[in-house]
């Protein structure tokens, strides 16, 4: 019930009305520690996470085969809250399988998971990057299937061929920029979207420029790809430390579904020496928002994309907590108090520099909303609303 109400606050403050009556508090972090073993394996790389209808959690590993361990996903507990962040607990892991019943190799980069939500009908969806390789013997294409819970699988969708690996030059997917966004919207549509722009649609983000990614519906109960929306993504906020042995990045790793038009997005950057800053945005198709799914290219291209609303800035140091690489969102538990909560979790990049985090944060009723930025410095609350920065 408290979803609704959300997605109906957050709706009156993008058409210009009144600030929205919830904010978030940060309940409290916790992590696991790179290295940790489940049944052997080492766990890590969890780029995905939704709630299931038990209260567990399903998670999703970004292991492409060929690094830690077969590529697999998990189910999770979370323990928490209004009080703090008490532990994670590994349930399960299980093993995702290939149509032929198999599961991908433990030694061969041949997928690349990143995205995993529940379906209606208890079974996961989950979306591969793929792998791009120079050799097309080695080249693996991204994609999005169902599966089980057990791993079995279902069906494959029919995504546009405009995400497809190329060249990685001219045309195409680039390497490691594309089906990291995953959601399902009350009316069962499924939606992905690319991590940074493919290569027809411009440059990749940086200090200097923005990008723009593409959202693709994906129906139900036919597979088939149908609308598509223009994301833009803003440039990088923080250059990297000078003589960084890479240059800073920026990208959209996820998105939640609050209606059937309207989403949190998650935007994490990440520059070497400086850390990671995340941003949740309200993305929405508006009824002027343009489908391109029939651009070929959207560089000079006329269109309206889907219109962003800065939710909330997170940066390097927030709340006392360090943001490690926010990759995962999720609708958490309700409260005793009755409130929602949501659930970020960050991809450790299996590094011994980085941890498995778990962020919660509860959405709690604000006393007074004004009509513009609600800082509440003594209550330590940040409004969901609290910017109106639209692009």
């Amino acid at each position: 019930m408290k979803k609704l109400i959300l997605s109906a606050a957050i709706a009156a403050l993008a058409s210009g009305a009144q600030a929205a009556d919830f904010s978030l508090r940060v309940i409290g972090a916790t992590s696991l520690p790179t290295g940790t073993l489940y049944q052997g394996v080492e766990f890590g790389g969890i780029s995905g996470i939704d709630r299931a209808a038990d209260g567990s959690y399903w998670a999703i590993s970004d292991d492409r085969g060929g690094e830690r361990g077969t590529p697999r996903f998990y189910n999770l507990s979370l323990d928490y809250d209004a009080a703090g962040f008490n532990g994670v607990a590994i349930n399960s892991q299980t093993y995702m399988q290939r149509p032929d019943g198999t599961t991908f190799p433990s030694n061969a980069r041949t997928v690349d998971p990143e995205g995993i939500r529940v379906a209606p009908n208890g079974n996961l969806y989950w979306s591969s990057e793929g792998n791009w390789n120079a050799n097309a013997a080695s080249r693996y294409q991204p994609f999005v299937r169902e599966m089980t819970t057990s791993g079995v699988f279902v069906r494959e969708f029919a995504t546009p061929a405009m995400y497809n690996y190329v060249d990685n030059a001219s045309t195409g997917g680039r390497n490691n920029k594309l089906f990291e966004a995953l959601t399902v919207t009350p009316n069962g549509t499924i939606y992905t979207a690319n991590e940074d722009a493919l290569v027809q649609d411009g440059p990749l983000t940086s200090v200097s420029n923005g990008s723009v990614v593409r959202l693709t519906a994906l129906d139900p109960v036919s597979g088939a790809a149908g609308a598509q929306y223009a994301y833009e993504l803003p440039p990088i906020p923080v250059d990297a430390v000078p003589g960084a042995p890479f240059g800073p990045d920026n990208g959209l790793p996820e998105l939640l579904a609050i209606s059937d038009t309207q989403f949190i997005a998650i935007e994490r950057a990440f520059a070497f020496g400086v850390g990671n800053t995340i941003r949740l945005t309200l993305a929405e198709i508006t009824a002027d928002t343009t489908d391109v799914s029939s651009f070929a290219s959207l560089t000079g291209a006329d269109y309206t994309p889907m219109r962003r609303t800065l939710l909330l800035e997170m940066p390097i140091t927030y709340e006392g907590i360090t943001l490690d690489n926010i990759e995962a969102i999720s609708w958490g538990k309700t409260l005793a108090n009755g409130n929602r909560t949501l659930v970020l979790v960050a991809d450790n990049n299996f590094s011994a520099t980085q941890s498995t985090q778990f962020i919660a944060l509860e959405i709690a009723p604000v006393p007074e909303p004004e009509q513009h930025a609600l800082l509440l410095a003594g209550l330590g609350l940040l409004s969901l609303a609290r910017r109106h920065a639209r692009r």
